[in-house]
C-alpha cells in the first residue's frame, strides 16, 4: 500500500510540473533565484546588456533614468512595473512621474520586445526593469548589485495615495527616515540610496525652494552656487526647459562626489543638504565622502534590498505583452490551475 502511495504521489507530481513548464522551483516555492530564467531565457542577460549598452554610448544619462524609473517603481507598491503603465489615471500622471525620460521608458519596452522575441513571453517588465537599471549603473561606473529573479508585473498601477508616498526634494531628513523606515528601510539605505544622486539632471522646479524668495538657511546652501543657480533659472522659459546637473563635480560618473558637494554646501536638493545636517545622517554621509568603496558597498546591499520590496510571484502578477500596456487579472480557474498563460496578459 505504502509503495502504491508513492507511485501515485509521484504520477501528480509529475502532471503537476507538465502542467507548469515555464514556472521555476523557485517560483514554485513562492520566492526569486538568481537563475530564474536560466532554462526559460538563456540569452537575458545578453540581451539587457548589448541593448542598455548601445543606449549609453548614445546618452549616458539613461543611467541615471533607469535608475529614477526603478526607484520610483518600487517605493510606492513594490517593484512590478507599474509605473511603466500609460494612460489617464497612471502613475505616469502624477506629478513626481511626469519628467520619467521617455529615452529609458523606451528602452525598457524595446529590451521587452527582444527578449519575447527571443524567449517568448517568460521574462516580466519588472525583471527586465531591474537588469536595465543594474547594467547602466555598472557601465556609470557604479558598483553590481544582487539581483534575484521571478518578478511578475501588476495589474494595476499604484493609487495617486501611494504615488505621494515618494521622497520629494523638499522634505526634511526626519521626514525621509519615517518614509524610508515605513517602507522597510533604515538610515543606511536612505543615505546610501540618496547617493544616486551623483548623477542625472532635475528641473529648476524642484530646487528653486534653495534660492527663492532667499538663499535657503534650513539647511543652508553655498552663496555663491545658490547665486548661480538664481541666475540659470532666470532664464528657464518657458518652465522646464533647463536642466542641472545633481551633481556639481562629476555630473555624468557614478562615484561618491555627490557627499562632496554636501560638505561644500552644493546639493542641490534640501533632501539631500539635509543629510549633512541632520545627527542621524550626517555622520555616513562623511564616511561615504572619505570612503567610496564603502559607499559602494552600502548601495548594493541598499539596491538589493530595495529591489525585492512587496514583490508578486506566480498567479499574483502577470507578464506583459508590452510593459505599457496592463493586461487584466486572469479567471479563478485558471490560477487555481496553475496555468501559466492565465496570468500573462490578456490582450
Amino acid at each position: 500500500m505504502a509503495s502504491r502511495a508513492a507511485a501515485a504521489a509521484v504520477v501528480v507530481l509529475a502532471l503537476v510540473c507538465a502542467a507548469q513548464p515555464s514556472l521555476s522551483a523557485a517560483t514554485a516555492a513562492g520566492g526569486l533565484s538568481p537563475d530564474f530564467h536560466a532554462t526559460t531565457c538563456p540569452s537575458l542577460q545578453q540581451i539587457v546588456a548589448f541593448h542598455v549598452g548601445e543606449a549609453f554610448k548614445n546618452d549616458s544619462g539613461v543611467a541615471p533614468a533607469l535608475i529614477r524609473i526603478l526607484f520610483h517603481d518600487c517605493f510606492p507598491q513594490g517593484c512590478d512595473a507599474s509605473v511603466l503603465i500609460e494612460g489617464p489615471g497612471t502613475e505616469q500622471d502624477e506629478i513626481p512621474n511626469k519628467t520619467l525620460r521617455r529615452v529609458a521608458l523606451d528602452l525598457i519596452d524595446r529590451i521587452r520586445m527582444r527578449v519575447h522575441s527571443a524567449c517568448s513571453r517568460t521574462v516580466s517588465c519588472a525583471d527586465i526593469t531591474v537588469l536595465a537599471t543594474r547594467e547602466s549603473l555598472v557601465l556609470a561606473g557604479g558598483p553590481r548589485f544582487d539581483v534575484a529573479l521571478g518578478r511578475r508585473d501588476s495589474f494595476f498601477p499604484a493609487s495617486k495615495d501611494q504615488v505621494g508616498l515618494l521622497p520629494a526634494p523638499f522634505h526634511p531628513v526626519d521626514t525621509l527616515i519615517k518614509s524610508f523606515g515605513d517602507r522597510g528601510l533604515n538610515v543606511a539605505d536612505l543615505v546610501s540610496l540618496s547617493g544616486a544622486h551623483t548623477f542625472g539632471v532635475a528641473h529648476c522646479g524642484a530646487f528653486r525652494d534653495r534660492f527663492k524668495p532667499v538663499f535657503d538657511t534650513s539647511p543652508a546652501i553655498d552663496p555663491k552656487f545658490a547665486t548661480e543657480l538664481r541666475n540659470k533659472c532666470a532664464k528657464d522659459i518657458p518652465e522646464g526647459t533647463l536642466k542641472q546637473n545633481l551633481d556639481v563635480r562629476t555630473p555624468n560618473i557614478f562615484d561618491n562626489k555627490y557627499y562632496f558637494d554636501l560638505i561644500a554646501r552644493q546639493g542641490l536638493f534640501k533632501s539631500d543638504q539635509g543629510l549633512f545636517d541632520h545627527p542621524t545622517t550626517k555622520r555616513m554621509s562623511i564616511r561615504f565622502s572619505l570612503n567610496q568603496d564603502a559607499f559602494f558597498e552600502q548601495f548594493a546591499k541598499s539596491m538589493a534590498k530595495m529591489v525585492n520590496m512587496d514583490l508578486l510571484t506566480g498567479d499574483k502578477g502577470e507578464i506583459r505583452a508590452r510593459c505599457a500596456v496592463r493586461g487584466t487579472p486572469p479567471r479563478i480557474e485558471a490560477a487555481a490551475a496553475g496555468n501559466d498563460e492565465g496570468i500573462a496578459a490578456d490582450m
